[in-house]
């Protein structure tokens, strides 16, 4: 008698459907998920403007709540809300987009080389601790002051992340499979489209979570420099006219704006791509 066949990569195990089905059924729901998630920056809220009225700081200093409210208010009538959303946001997915077609097949080309991923490791470890805001000097020297100066911090600070997390996750793939896929004389496209790049998509996938969060810092510290729009900038021009209203407002939009980011899109992307590819763990 021969043994069972372990399930592939790709194929989720008997069962796996309904477990995960019956762990979202015994879980709190979406309401009391989302009720559950926003109680830290209602109670934040609160905090903030009963220190401010009992402390009697000036509101000039440290705005209340009210303050903050009206500035978002006359920054989305003026149309200043939107043309610095649309910049930073243009700026974000250009460079997103650039870090995920460099990123990723290179961090394939590691993960899939000894040789190579030696060689560049070293390298890759050297330049996370330089990635992003590090470059923003340098980057201004190159292409000046305005998107592509944005756009390149953006994909610097991304790229090693998701370089990094590729390769691991290229390195994690089981040696039989590899040797199964070679043996049946796969091609290297196919290789990379039907085994390596589907094996790391977990990583992949967590990579471009973590990267995207390091190229939002790097986004918002570019346009106070080199920019003359964006958010970032919106932060620097209030900076100038002592408007901590309006700082804080352009604060609380950024913030915002990448938890809708990350709790909507990359999360549950995350969870999907883990849950799909027969992982253990799951993103929160």
């Amino acid at each position: 008698m021969t043994p069972d066949p372990v399930p592939a990569a790709g194929r989720t195990a008997p069962g796996g459907r309904a477990a995960r089905r019956a762990r979202r059924g015994s879980g709190p729901g979406f309401v009391g998920a989302t009720l559950w998630f926003t109680l830290p920056f209602v109670v934040l809220v609160a905090v903030w403007a009963v220190t401010v009225e009992l402390t009697g700081v000036p509101r000039r200093i440290f705005p209340q709540v009210d303050d903050v409210a009206a500035a978002l208010a006359d920054m989305a009538a003026s149309g200043e809300l939107a043309r610095h959303l649309g910049a930073s946001l243009y700026r974000v997915l250009m460079g997103s987009a650039i870090a995920v077609a460099t990123g990723l097949p290179f961090g394939i080309a590691l993960g899939a080389s000894p040789a190579l991923s030696a060689f560049f490791s070293p390298l890759l470890r050297f330049s996370v601790a330089l990635a992003g805001i590090a470059w923003i000097p340098i980057a201004t020297l190159w292409l000046g002051y305005g998107d592509g100066a944005v756009i390149f911090i953006v994909w610097n600070a991304m790229f090693f992340a998701l370089a990094y997390n590729t390769m691991l996750g290229v390195r994690r793939i089981p040696a039989t499979l590899l040797r199964s896929a070679r043996s049946m004389g796969a091609s290297r496209w196919r290789m990379f489209w039907e085994v390596l790049l589907p094996g790391a998509l977990p990583s992949v996938v967590s990579g471009l979570r973590i990267g995207l969060g390091y190229g939002w810092r790097g986004l918002v510290a570019a346009e106070i420099i080199a920019s003359s729009a964006g958010l970032g900038y919106a932060l620097f021009l209030a900076q100038k006219t002592f408007s901590t209203d309006v700082i804080i407002a352009s604060m609380v939009v950024i913030g915002v704006l990448w938890l809708i980011m990350d709790r909507l899109l990359l999360a549950p992307l995350e969870r999907r791509t883990i849950e799909r590819w027969g992982m253990t763990g799951g993103a929160r």
